[in-house]
């Protein structure tokens, strides 16, 4: 969440940033409650010091033997408004932080501006569009005609968008999640975490996902849990409410998880075999860092991704999304997507972002100063390295052969065990 003090202080700025982030939020409440809060907290501390005061001066009449009543009549009063403010200092708190959670991130002044999709800036092109001297065959031809993928089974077990992965293509994504993890943590830098599945109220709400993405999760309502969308959800709660030591930052984290979500989008060819899916593979990047850090460091993932995707030699491009297409909890976000030959398209395989301080304050994630001793709070930055569904359909479609084998990019094969599937 952004930090009150600086809304009010700068209210025609922030209200004029989220409003390019399409994010209702109702800024003239909040004012109205904070100036309340604030009204309420001066008087209910001049009741309280008048209490002490008072209290000193009927234990003073008592030890003389004098008559109090009329102090202690007054001291009933202030106690009983004491209460009826504590009772409406709650109720302030939860209509502020209500407010408070449903306030966007702003944009960072390099994002930009922009309704949809379409306002998205193209930043960077890699690796050469493929040219076929034969038909094309999409991915889902692919994962029929090698077995790779049962579609149907999945749907019998739990529903459409559960694919089930079998030989070759369990194979396949084992190795693409071994090649993320071992290039992660060996080139990288990064330390590999296998987190929970399951998060509860708090780490949801930590990450921003509570209560801007409820509809999209699958919870476990009896015990008031809820299956990961993503790994960043569990990665960022490690930290929650702690305060962490300077020289421990920055944090650097990866994590290979099952992810879950209930939005699997439109009907046609944008969902059509593993497109997008309920359940899917992602390796998550999640760093933690000092605040004059944080952008230096979201170039690193970025480099990073890049790097990943030129090893598997797959035709991408990098796009600076505009202010309407970014998420609730991001100041700046970099999309990487790979080149789909049969379906003529860019599908997304990563999105790297920069939260800033907004999950940190949401979340309570904090350090402290060496040289002061000052705590603040962190910048937390995420990145997809990568998600498999798409980047396995590039895998597929870009290196289909002829005869309808499909070759495997030369830093996969000593995962995968062999050089071509057939």
């Amino acid at each position: 969440m952004l930090d009150p003090k600086f809304i009010r202080e700068n209210l025609d700025f922030v209200k004029e940033q989220i409003g390019k982030k399409k994010y209702p939020a109702d800024l003239d409440k909040f004012i109205d409650l904070d100036a309340e809060k604030r009204k309420i907290l001066s008087e209910a501390d001049q009741l309280k010091n008048r209490r002490n005061v008072v209290s000193k001066e009927i234990g003073a009449i008592k030890k003389a033997k004098g008559n109090a009543d009329e102090l202690i009549a007054e001291m009933q009063t202030v106690s009983k408004s004491i209460q009826e403010f504590d009772v409406r200092l709650k109720e302030i708190e939860l209509a502020i932080n209500e407010i408070m959670l449903n306030v966007p991130n702003i944009p960072h002044e390099s994002v930009p501006f922009g309704e949809n999709p379409n306002d998205n800036v193209t930043i960077e092109t890699w690796g050469e569009i493929p040219k076929f001297d034969f038909p094309v065959l999409e991915h889902t031809d692919l994962i029929e005609k090698h077995k790779l993928i049962d579609l149907k089974r999945g749907a019998k077990i739990a529903g459409s968008g559960f694919p089930v992965f079998m030989g070759d293509g369990a194979r396949i994504q084992r190795a693409l999640i071994s090649l993320f993890l071992d290039r992660n943590v060996n080139l990288y830098g990064f330390t590999e975490i296998s987190p929970p599945l399951l998060v509860n109220e708090d780490s949801a709400r930590g990450t921003g996902q509570l209560p801007d993405k409820e509809a999209q999760m699958y919870e476990a309502t009896i015990d008031k849990l809820f299956l990961i969308p993503t790994s960043e959800v569990p990665l960022v709660n490690l930290y929650r409410d702690e305060i962490l030591d300077e020289a421990d930052l920055p944090i650097y984290n990866t994590g290979y998880t099952p992810c879950f979500r209930r939005e699997a989008g439109s009907y046609g060819k944008d969902v059509k075999g593993i497109n997008r899916v309920h359940q899917f593979d992602k390796v998550e990047l999640v760093k933690i860092c000092k605040p004059e850090d944080s952008y230096a460091e979201f170039d690193k993932i970025v480099e990073n991704v890049a790097d990943t995707l030129k090893a598997l030699n797959l035709p991408h491009r990098q796009l600076l999304l505009c202010t309407g297409d970014m998420g609730m909890t991001q100041t700046k976000t970099i999309d990487f997507e790979v080149w789909s030959p049969a379906q003529e398209k860019w599908l997304e395989v990563s999105s790297v972002s920069n939260c800033e301080s907004y999950q940190a304050r949401r979340a309570n994630i904090r350090f402290r100063r060496t040289s002061t001793g000052k705590v603040e709070f962190v910048h937390t930055l995420n990145g997809s390295g990568l998600a498999l569904p798409r980047t396995l359909i590039g895998i597929l479609e870009n290196n289909q052969q002829a005869d309808g084998s499909i070759l495997i990019p030369e830093a996969l094969q000593k995962f995968f065990g062999k050089d071509k599937i057939q």
